[in-house]
């Protein structure tokens, strides 16, 4: 079983603002949830790469997945270092100084080492995983996936373990000097909003609107 806080090293370590970071595995999960994307980050014979990608969260695991011809995942599928990122924008920060100018957020750092998921059940049960977490209730409704469609993707498992939060949840921070002056600070939040559904136009008629979808919600 998991302990309840996150693996803290060297690499995720938070050193500017300390007091804004946090290690409780409960903390990262709460902005996994949330989150629908993440960026990852990888080196290929060098260069540096990092991709916005759909992700799942299962249990103690991110699960990622792509195309068997992506450069991204044929380099996880090598077993080597990741990292991943993940982050929620929720205020614009609007400070009497340029300087002070800032956003509020929450984000997640992940370092680990992938690992492939090759069994066709295994990759199955991932991949039922990361629609859940994309569309809550979805993998009910949908037809499951084909052993020739799970053979045609490359599907990722990322301990999330090595992990640090980070998050900035304060008002404006201005200098004293700037506290008389004549310019307008505070901050306009940030929120993400779900749209009414729009049917495919090739439907069939009578078909009902999925349950998944009225209304979307996250967590």
């Amino acid at each position: 079983m998991a302990t309840t806080e996150l693996t803290k090293t060297d690499a995720v370590t938070v050193r500017r603002k300390k007091e804004r970071a946090d290690y409780q595995r409960a903390s990262a999960n709460a902005i996994l949830d949330e989150a629908l994307v993440a960026h990852v980050g990888i080196t290929v014979d060098g260069q540096p790469f990092v991709i916005p990608m759909a992700f799942g969260r299962d249990d103690d695991r991110l699960i990622l997945h792509g195309s068997n011809g992506s450069r991204l995942l044929k380099a996880l599928a090598q077993g080597g270092p990741v990292c991943v990122t993940v982050t929620l924008l929720d205020a614009i920060v609007f400070a009497r100084s340029q300087f002070h100018t800032s956003m509020n957020y929450r984000s997640v750092v992940i370092v680990g080492n992938a690992r492939p998921i090759t069994d066709l059940e295994e990759k199955r049960v991932a991949m039922e995983r990361l629609d859940e977490h994309v569309i809550p209730g979805r993998a009910a409704e949908a037809r499951p996936s084909t052993d020739a469609e799970l053979k045609q993707i490359i599907a990722i498992e990322v301990p999330i373990d090595t992990a640090s939060v980070k998050a900035r949840t304060e008002g404006v921070l201005d200098d004293a000097e700037d506290l008389d002056l004549d310019i307008w600070a505070g901050i306009v939040p940030v929120t993400t909003h779900f749209g009414t559904p729009i049917a495919e136009p090739d439907l069939k008629e009578g078909v009902p609107l999925a349950v998944s979808a009225s209304p979307y919600r996250r967590p």
